[in-house]
């Protein structure tokens, strides 16, 4: 019997994209110079706003359901092989992010040839760089059926070993100076989150304490690794930080994958009262859900295409530091960029509707 998913999971993967696609058009500084292009944000600016990215840094929400989603997918395969499980889910992810690159190089060849600048790549590079999740999260799809396999024969010890293995590859990287180790662990740290997802349906059946539970720990983890004077209190990177907590991820992005996973169990109830009795949460459910990866690939292409629209009609580029007029400007800069990017997610639609229809399925 085919297995069906929550659709929580559904709001949650759909929630943690729109959080992101938000914070990169409202939160992004843009340095600008005649050799590059640079991005910044305001928390190293800002007294205090470090804790709102303990929020809004929702990457191991997005892990979590993932591991969910592919557990459930894989299951419903299982009676076949590894390999329908693979083809369909790495498709899925390449195709598209293939494309957007190969459109982004091409244009970055003609940017360059054409104007002869020389911040040319480092733009090409910053509208692309929001696709390094995809590649984390493509190595952890290629290694489900084996994540999924060690989840049937160990269950719960296989968090711990994962949990320890961070901690040993951070004490390796920062106290032996271990290069390799940082980088190991953003398979180590994201597939700790993925593997927790695998937990997900005994997780929301399990008593409201066990959220509790996973908030508390998680929070007095990240206040503790966050207050010693050597992980940064923001789980983002900020300059002028000797390193950033997310890249690569270190042990304090492990506490707050458990703040985060705590708080969405405490909150499932009260966001599916409100997926079952509000229309206007189910509309805006339903659109962000079917949008959700077209609007996560885009958005810094729609981004790109609203600065340089403003730029070329009125001469003005926002400033370089969160000055007064910046704070004032970030409605601009939500609806500029949602309105620049709302063509391609048409484009993107009319392009992929066809292959899409064909390949519905519940675990999709």
């Amino acid at each position: 019997m085919t297995k069906r998913r929550d659709p929580y999971v559904d709001f949650l993967r759909a929630f943690s994209l729109v959080v992101v696609v938000i914070w990169h058009w409202a939160f992004t500084i843009l340095e600008l110079s005649p050799q590059r292009v640079s991005p910044s944000n305001p928390i190293g600016f800002t007294r205090g706003m470090w804790a709102t990215t303990w929020l809004l840094q929702v990457m191991p929400v997005f892990f979590f359901v993932g591991g969910f989603t592919h557990r459930l997918a894989f299951d419903n395969y299982r009676r076949g092989d590894s390999r329908r499980f693979l083809k369909r889910r790495t498709r899925r992810l390449l195709l598209p992010a293939s494309a957007l690159v190969a459109v982004w190089v091409a244009l970055g060849f003609v940017i360059a040839g054409t104007l002869e600048a020389e911040w040319t790549w480092s733009a090409v590079i910053l509208v692309l760089s929001p696709l390094w999740f995809l590649v984390v999260y493509l190595v952890l799809v290629l290694i489900a059926p084996l994540a999924i396999r060690a989840h049937w024969r160990w269950g719960e010890l296989v968090l711990v070993w994962l949990v320890g293995l961070a901690a040993v590859l951070d004490v390796l990287r920062f106290h032996h100076l271990q290069g390799w180790a940082a980088w190991m662990n953003f398979i180590v740290i994201w597939g700790l989150a993925h593997q927790l997802g695998f937990f997900y349906d005994r997780l929301v059946a399990a008593p409201r304490r066990v959220g509790w539970m996973f908030f508390w720990g998680g929070l007095f983890g990240l206040v503790a690794l966050t207050n010693m004077g050597f992980y940064p209190r923001s789980v983002v990177g900020v300059p002028g930080e000797r390193f950033s907590n997310m890249g690569p991820p270190t042990l304090a992005i492990v506490a707050l994958t458990l703040l985060q996973v705590g708080l969405v169990l405490l909150a499932r109830d009260w966001v599916m009262t409100k997926l079952d009795t509000s229309p206007a949460w189910q509309r805006t459910f339903r659109w962000v859900n079917g949008n959700s990866l077209p609007l996560y690939l885009l958005h810094t292409t729609g981004m790109a295409l609203a600065i340089v629209v403003i730029f070329v009609a009125t001469d003005y580029l926002p400033p370089a530091e969160p000055n007064a007029e910046w704070w004032l400007t970030r409605p601009i800069w939500l609806i500029a960029p949602a309105l620049a990017t709302y063509p391609f997610l048409v484009l993107y639609a009319r392009v992929t509707e066809p292959r899409d229809s064909r390949e519905h399925s519940p675990t999709s």
